[in-house]
């Protein structure tokens, strides 16, 4: 694991992840590695690279993903569009072939399915422990539920328990998603990583 540039994210900061599916020509694994590693070297060059890794299938010998994380899609953007990272690529012409690109924003990015990317071979800038997400959110959720139940439901009157519920979430969705959990990851960050 390599450290991950330390940056102090703005309230509402949504990350974005990017992973790429690759298969890898055979006999090649050495020069994918070499590659892949050089590409997220030259990505953490790039201002708002947050961490980038790695990873083969537990199933497929010859599939990889490469992962790479930004401070906002500005960010991931201007590598995307960079006359280095289409330089790097010509070089990996012959060595791999993409297939699949997924790309998620926000904390989402921590709750990527894991069962596809198992036998981890190397991450740099890897998600939290999913233990420290779930108290992370926990420490969010319930002081925002406690606050919700104390000042909003107890003006719902009679309403049903579904509706109750429903305006609740409502409220408590974005507020979490948009400023508790953003305010508490960027004081938790280096317990997290």
């Amino acid at each position: 694991m390599v450290s991950v540039p330390d940056h102090d994210d703005a309230p509402g900061t949504q990350h974005v992840t990017t992973s790429v599916a690759r298969r890898i020509e055979s006999g090649r694994e050495h020069d994918f590695v070499t590659w892949t590693d050089a590409g997220i070297a030259l990505a953490r060059t790039f201002p708002g690279f947050l961490g980038g890794g790695w990873l083969r299938s537990s199933s497929k010998p010859d599939e990889y993903y490469v992962v790479y994380r930004f401070a906002d899609d500005d960010a991931l953007e201007d590598w995307n569009s960079s006359p280095v990272r289409k330089a790097w690529l010509s070089r990996g012409e012959g060595v791999a072939v993409e297939y699949a690109t997924h790309r998620l924003s926000g904390i989402e990015g921590w709750f990527e399915p894991q069962s596809t990317l198992t036998n981890a071979v190397r991450v740099m800038g890897a998600p939290p422990p999913r233990w420290k997400q779930a108290v992370t959110i926990w420490l969010g959720f319930f002081p925002m539920s406690l606050l919700i139940n104390f000042l909003v439901i107890p003006h719902l009157g009679g309403m049903p328990l579904v509706l109750k519920t429903l305006i609740a979430t409502l409220i408590n969705t974005p507020l979490m998603v948009y400023l508790v959990l953003p305010w508490i990851t960027r004081r938790l960050k280096r317990w997290l990583h």
